[in-house]
């Protein structure tokens, strides 16, 4: 169901340790909204450190919805995302409250807010690639893909072999790039898209602080424990980054130091590609989140009838 006209969606995107989070509590209680989470990762059961969730008291009486949905041992669907996140959307509406979608995965905030269908699939070519990715690893299929498609590599992390056999299994059955079968942007929803954005040296700064907390605030014990439950296992957890560092550490392939240092690395890699797919949208109004009176500026982008 479309919800045309039915009130508007506000969106909060943006790299990785930008504020999006601390935006989207103040515009929640200006606007008497509720966030419905686009983080990819936060999605999962028990990766609340490594993913920066807002605990309970941080979310200050404002309802979240879509956290911690998924075992970790789920494989990521956007499709099963969207049908989710949708029908959180279409409730937030009903009770005539604002849904602020928040997150920094760019696939699935599209796939919420415009006219979305998946490319289909094909189990014999999917397996075949997933094999190849067993065998030799992300790197030379990451190779083919940036060789096939440089703007669908770009958006796709080098190591996220799952989202590489998605793209490559695209472009085989469609005989075109992956970023092609992406269908241009038609709302579903009307909505307003927020991006929040920070100094590069002032991000990779604040990066490095979220990192040295993650440390500090037991993200190693929650690895271990999550370990457990089928970390390794998860074709898409056990990638995110700081689980995919400290995963390695546990195997014995890195320090400690070595897996800290290598997840504030990752994290301003991470942060580029997002930036890159984000910034090509000229639908989103980017805000400095070192504006003194953010709220403020946000609001002011925000439809009259929504405030």
């Amino acid at each position: 169901m479309t919800s045309d006209g039915a009130g508007t969606v506000v969106a909060v995107v943006g790299p990785t340790a930008a504020g999006k989070s601390a935006l989207s509590i103040a515009l929640a209680h200006a606007l008497d909204g509720e966030v419905v989470n686009a983080d990819s990762m936060q999605l999962y059961r028990g990766m609340d450190i490594g993913t920066a969730k807002l605990t309970l008291a941080e979310r200050d009486g404002v309802p979240h919805h879509l956290l911690d949905i998924w075992e970790v041992t789920e494989p990521a669907s956007v499709a099963e995302y969207q049908r989710l996140a949708r029908a959180a959307v279409d409730d937030i509406l009903s009770r005539g409250r604002v849904p602020l979608l928040v997150g920094g995965s760019g696939l699935y905030v599209r796939a919420v807010l415009e006219h979305f269908e998946f490319p289909g699939t094909d189990a014999a070519l999917r397996e075949r690639l997933e094999q190849e990715l067993a065998e030799v690893g992300p790197a030379p299929l990451y190779a083919r893909l940036r060789a096939a498609d440089p703007v669908a590599a770009e958006s796709i992390l080098p190591g996220n072999g799952r989202r590489i056999v998605r793209a490559l299994e695209v472009i085989e059955l469609t005989g075109a790039p992956f970023a092609a079968s992406l269908p241009q942007p038609t709302p579903y929803y009307p909505s307003v898209q927020l991006g929040v954005d920070l100094d590069t040296g002032l991000l990779d700064e604040r990066i490095a602080l979220r990192v040295d907390r993650m440390w500090a605030d037991g993200l190693v014990p929650e690895t271990r424990k999550l370990v457990a439950h089928g970390l390794p296992e998860g074709r898409t957890a056990s990638r995110a980054l700081g689980y995919q560092q400290v995963l390695r550490m546990l195997a014995g392939e890195l320090t400690e130091p070595q897996a800290h240092d290598e997840t504030v690395r990752a994290t301003r890699r991470f942060v580029r590609r997002q930036r890159s797919w984000f910034r090509r949208d000229p639908r989103i109004h980017w805000l400095d989140s070192a504006t003194p009176d953010l709220i403020g500026a946000a609001l002011r982008l925000v439809p009259a009838e929504t405030r």
